[in-house]
């Protein structure tokens, strides 16, 4: 009988161990005013292994009335070392914004785990109604909210994760009004821009507030653990000004990458082929440099990834590669190829054995590491004596022309100067003619003086040329002013194909200069407002996307040749619409 007792009170003390959940919701505060946002945190703890039977998800009270802004989550779990027992906690964030002024009862939150229905307590909140300075002072900024969304939160450590950013208003038209977006920055985490193109409006994304898709960029963490992605901002014109508006922040869980990687495993994660080859047009000679590419393509990190380098040997020298990168980000992550050129020099004649270092990368779809190991370009130099052997007979007149040409001063052709040789008899005709031609000149000025005092008196008074107005003098000045962007296409065009790309940017803002002073604005901002009021809002939005990529390129650390095709020629559709 005492055994009995015994196994059912270990057995119901496991039990009550093994499920017990809490579930609660608090707001920050309980009063608020009619402008500020209400933040409600909702936590779900759970002891034991019930988590994995939740059967719904959180469902959210009657929100009747109250906006929802935007929410987050984050879940995160430990062991208990005194019990041994598994605890799972998820956070949730709630930012909503009252409808109606006065006391708001907020309902229960519901769950079901294991056939059981979890609530918490509903509780009320007191919204007044806020000072007529403070409301006369309010501006549409209020009503514009930027909402961070990253769908997948837990990525491997240099694994890439889509953001998107979108707007929410209850007004449309704040929604075109939202400019000068800028990304995070962050020390452990990397960001590069997919588009900064706005999407559809979608008038019914929340309730009665209208949505748009303003920014999507890619966010590389490099760090593992829990990182804070920081809030991006914007400006919001109104007729009082400028109003700076952030997004919410979001946390991501970046897992450690798995252990057991390779030596030489650096920081490269995705999916990639490396491949070398000699890209000199002649035969390799020793003591004479060639060029070796070494190509790394595939997907992934691959802008911060660290390249492997040519391995160091007896048989040759290698000096520092040029780096140039063909990228470029999309929804599905960065794909594209980097490229570095070396210049190798043979020692020696003969097969000479051109070697990578190892290269390793981690692949998150198959979660596992794969070893390239090295890659070999087998190279046979030779001897200048060999050279010298192996050229045609064309060849070496052509090679003996040159050198004679370089080494042999050629004669040059003396010149003497011709001298008017001295005449003892003086020339009395020379003298009368020259006179003659003075007074013959001295003539025709009298009579033009005469004929022009004759059509002065005869000349009918002019009329006063009648003043315009203010608008049609000032489009004669810019029609005076008025630049050729012509000659700056194709500047710009000699300057990208000869890859100076920093003289390429210089003469850019030299030509958006000059557009800018025909129309008498002095910065980017006015002279984009100019446009939306007397080009279209399209053209406007094309000249501040094209702001912001033209600082993105000018800045990036390597330079892409089609990246910079695809400007130019936006630059040249663009300043094209805008000279008309």
């Amino acid at each position: 009988m005492q055994s009995r007792l015994t196994y059912i009170l270990f057995l119901l003390i496991s039990v009550i161990s093994y499920g017990q959940v809490n579930l609660s919701a608090t707001p920050d505060k309980t009063t608020y005013s009619s402008k500020e946002v209400i933040n409600i945190t909702i936590v779900l703890e759970i002891e034991g292994n019930d988590y994995n039977n939740q059967q719904t998800k959180l469902r959210l009270p009657d929100f009747s009335k109250f906006n929802l802004i935007g929410t987050g989550s984050v879940t995160s779990g430990f062991i208990d070392p005194t019990t041994n027992t598994v605890i799972s906690q998820s956070v949730t964030r709630l930012a909503l914004e009252p409808k109606q002024k006065g006391k708001v009862k907020i309902g229960s939150f519901l769950i079901t785990i294991d056939n059981k229905i979890y609530k918490t307590e509903p509780f009320d909140i007191l919204v007044k109604d806020v000072d007529k300075k403070t409301a006369v002072a309010a501006n549409s900024s209020k009503d514009v909210y930027l909402n961070m969304e990253i769908e997948d939160r837990e990525v491997y450590q240099d694994e890439p994760t889509i953001a998107v950013l979108k707007v929410y208003s209850k007004n449309m038209d704040n929604l075109r009004r939202v400019k000068n977006i800028r990304l995070p920055q962050n020390n452990n985490l990397d960001v590069y821009p997919v588009s900064f193109a706005k999407s559809e409006i979608d008038p019914s994304d929340y309730g009665n507030m209208s949505s748009q898709v303003v920014a999507i960029f890619l966010i590389f963490p490099n760090e593992a653990g829990y990182v804070e992605v920081p809030g991006v901002s914007a400006s919001v014109s109104s007729y009082t000004g400028k109003n700076k508006i952030v997004s919410n922040k979001v946390k991501i869980n970046v897992k450690k990458l798995p252990e057991g990687s390779p030596e030489h495993f650096k920081n490269a994660v995705g999916d990639f082929k490396v491949s070398i080859a000699n890209v000199s047009k002649e035969k390799a000679e020793v003591k004479k440099p060639i060029n070796v590419l070494v190509k790394v393509s595939g997907e992934g990190n691959l802008k911060s990834l660290e390249l492997p380098k040519i391995a160091e040997s007896p048989d040759y020298d290698v000096f520092a590669p040029k780096i140039t990168s063909k990228v470029t980000t999309a929804t599905t992550g960065m794909k594209g190829e980097i490229l570095a050129n070396y210049l190798v020099i043979p020692k020696k004649a003969g097969e000479v054995s051109i070697k990578t270092e190892d290269f390793a990368f981690f692949d998150p779809l198959k979660k596992e590491y794969v070893d390239l190991g090295q890659e070999t370009l087998n190279v046979n130099a030779f001897s200048h004596e060999q050279i010298l052997e192996s050229r045609t007979a064309v060849e070496k007149v052509n090679e003996y022309t040159n050198t004679f040409l370089e080494t042999v001063n050629t004669p040059v052709l003396k010149t003497t100067s011709f001298k008017v040789k001295e005449k003892n008899r003086f020339h009395w005709n020379i003298l009368f003619i020259n006179i003659a031609i003075l007074i013959g000149l001295f003539i025709a000025y009298l009579l033009f003086k005469n004929w022009q005092k004759k059509s002065k008196s005869n000349k009918e008074p002019e009329t006063t040329k009648p003043i315009g107005s203010v608008a049609e003098t000032e489009k004669e000045i810019r029609e005076r002013l008025k630049t050729d962007v012509n000659d700056y296409f194709t500047y710009l065009e000699n300057l990208k194909d000869k890859e100076n790309y920093q003289t390429f940017f210089q003469t850019y803002e030299e030509l958006d200069s000059e557009v800018r002073n025909q129309y008498f604005k002095s910065s980017a901002e006015d002279f984009a407002d100019f446009l939306e009021n007397h080009k279209g809002s399209v053209i406007a939005e094309e000249y501040r996307s094209l702001t912001q990529r033209i600082q993105i390129e000018k800045y990036a650390p390597v330079k892409s040749p089609e990246a910079l095709d695809v400007l130019l020629t936006f630059i040249v559709n663009l300043y094209s619409k805008i000279s008309k």
